[in-house]
């Protein structure tokens, strides 16, 4: 075997692994792309050569040689909502050692910059997608469709998907809030919300109307802000909240940041939370579970969302029409803590 670089720009290229190696630049090729074709002897001759040159795969170069590129396209609303976090740290839980990599949009809540990424991502032959929600434009649900690649929604269920989808139910989480406070003896119900993309909107929408038979929740009693969600706009939108209805007994809060915050302005005006006023948060993430009090909370399984859509992505580039559950509802959990009363009876 011979150490000589053929690369005039001095980066050894997949010919030069090849002389190192004594093999055919296919064999080679196939070593590094489907390992399980090629003898152990070959593979450990190939891994030396790439080791000793420093040899690194061009994805670009390997999408245009073949149908797909070893790129999973992920496009999620926020890189600093911690709720995505979990959703991360789920999707490369699950990737484990598969030979894919997440390439990482950011749409920051918007439908044209979704639909955007999506154009950019396809020109790439993605091996598939992940995407959140079905807030897609039109344009974007047709490109997903024609994407010829297994395409996954995440953290929301129920509607009309494009190929699969895993996460769970916002209206019927929203109504387990209100059916709550209920319970508790909470008459006079206020809601705050920040950004309300569609699933915000959707528990809210799932609130109010579970409220309407015994605790109608009217205008006074909503603050809402487009702004980004922050543990000072939960102080803020409780205060306005409370100067036009300041009789509430509780406020379901649509995240924990606002929830925390609302917690903080409570204890600020020495309300006697949770008697005078029950919080309850939405995604239950750890410091809302350590506030004191610990604060009542929707909890959802982000995690498990990004771990399962990722099994399922797998799946389906192994053997496509293999995933027999392609809509799961992983449902949700109510934690009944310090911030709304023990429940009537």
């Amino acid at each position: 075997m011979s150490g000589k670089r053929s690369s005039s720009l001095g980066t050894p290229s997949l010919a030069d692994v090849a002389e190192h190696a004594g093999v055919s630049a296919i064999t080679v090729s196939r070593a590094l792309r489907t390992p399980e074709k090629v003898s152990k002897h070959l593979r450990d001759r190939v891994e030396a050569s790439v080791a000793k040159l420093g040899y690194v795969p061009n994805p670009a170069a390997s999408a245009l040689a073949s149908t797909v590129s070893t790129t999973i396209a992920l496009i999620l609303p926020s890189l600093t909502n911690t709720v995505f976090d979990d959703v991360l740290h789920g999707l490369y839980e699950g990737l484990g050692d598969a030979p894919y990599f997440l390439q990482i949009g950011n749409s920051h809540y918007s439908a044209l910059k979704e639909e955007e990424l999506i154009r950019q991502f396809i020109r790439q032959k993605p091996a598939a997608f992940i995407v959140t929600g079905f807030g897609q434009t039109e344009q974007s649900h047709r490109m997903l469709k024609n994407a010829r690649c297994p395409v996954v929604q995440i953290m929301d269920v129920g509607r009309e998907t494009v190929d699969m989808s895993v996460g769970f139910d916002h209206v019927a989480a929203g109504a387990a809030v209100a059916r709550h406070f209920l319970d508790c003896d909470y008459r006079r119900l206020g809601y705050i919300g920040a950004r309300l993309d569609v699933r915000s909107q959707q528990r809210m929408q799932g609130f109010i109307a579970a409220a309407a038979g015994d605790a109608p929740v009217d205008d006074r009693r909503i603050a809402t802000s487009p702004a980004d969600s922050s543990v000072g706009l939960g102080r803020q939108l409780l205060e306005q909240l409370l100067a036009r209805a300041p009789d509430t007994d509780a406020v379901f809060c649509n995240n924990d940041d606002l929830a925390v915050g609302a917690l903080m302005e409570a204890r600020r005006r020495k309300f006697d939370v949770p008697n005078a006023l029950g919080i309850c948060s939405f995604h239950d993430n750890e410091f809302a579970r350590h506030m004191i009090p610990p604060i009542t909370a929707i909890a959802t399984p982000r995690k498990e969302i990004g771990k399962r859509a990722i099994e399922m992505v797998l799946a389906e580039i192994r053997e496509p029409n293999s995933v027999r559950e392609r809509h799961c509802d992983l449902g949700f959990e109510l934690m009944h803590r310090e911030t709304t009363r023990p429940v009537a009876g």
